[in-house]
């Protein structure tokens, strides 16, 4: 009897061992559950996004990424506004059409002088016309990019028929003719648009690009007459 108790005893001692780790296991497991719940809750500091406590999201890496493609964005559109989307107004880009057609006469003209003329006076003159004004004309290109313009890719009818009537005519005839059309009056007419461009233009740069040439057209009409005064039988002012 005594030993049959003995028996019941350490049973009943195993089995509360094994209950009390068994409780202990799941007590574990319990602590493990809650502490992984607080850590979803409050947050992970190596996750990307970060889980508040009411359940919202605290992105700061995504929102940081989304702050600096704005900022990306806003600098690319700003490089547009200034770059080749910049666009003026109709009558800028009139003034900018009418200056290349202006330095494109005077570049025309000029070969056709050094081709044709035997005097060496007239062809100086055409020769700085050739440089100066194409110089001008190589000047407005990126500008005229920059502004959406288009560029003419020959001369207007006015010039083309003054051109025409010059490739007709030899020797005297046709440095009179020269220094007359593409000495005098064209630099006239070019000087007063640079002058009214200057004055009007809308644009910074379309009116500096006015501004820069004006002094080498004044240089090119006072050259012109000065020849037409110097010989009165070979050039005339009107």
């Amino acid at each position: 009897m005594h030993k049959n108790q003995v028996k019941k005893l350490l049973a009943v001692s195993a089995f509360a061992a094994m209950f009390s780790a068994f409780g202990v296991q799941a007590q574990t497991s319990g602590q493990s559950a809650q502490s992984m719940t607080r850590q979803s809750a409050t947050g992970n500091p190596n996750l990307t996004g970060k889980t508040a406590a009411d359940g919202s999201v605290n992105n700061t890496s995504s929102q940081g990424m989304e702050d600096r493609s704005a900022q990306t964005s806003g600098a690319s559109g700003a490089a547009g506004q200034t770059g080749s989307g910049a666009k003026v107004s109709a009558a800028d880009k009139k003034a900018i059409t009418d200056m290349a057609i202006a330095n494109m006469a005077e570049v025309e003209t000029g070969k056709l002088a050094l081709s044709k003329s035997q005097n060496a006076e007239v062809k100086a003159f055409a020769q700085q016309m050739v440089d100066d004004h194409g110089k001008a004309l190589a000047d407005l290109q990126p500008l005229a990019q920059s502004k959406g313009v288009t560029l003419p890719t020959e001369l207007d009818a006015k010039h083309k028929a003054m051109a025409a009537k010059m490739e007709k005519l030899t020797g005297d005839a046709f440095d009179k003719e020269y220094m007359k059309m593409a000495g005098l009056k064209d630099h006239k007419d070019t000087h007063a648009k640079l002058k009214k461009i200057s004055k009007s233009a809308r644009d910074a740069d379309v009116k500096a690009a006015a501004e820069k040439t004006l002094p080498v057209v004044e240089q090119h009409l006072k050259a012109a007459q000065q020849m037409s005064s110097a010989k009165s039988g070979t050039t005339s002012g009107k």
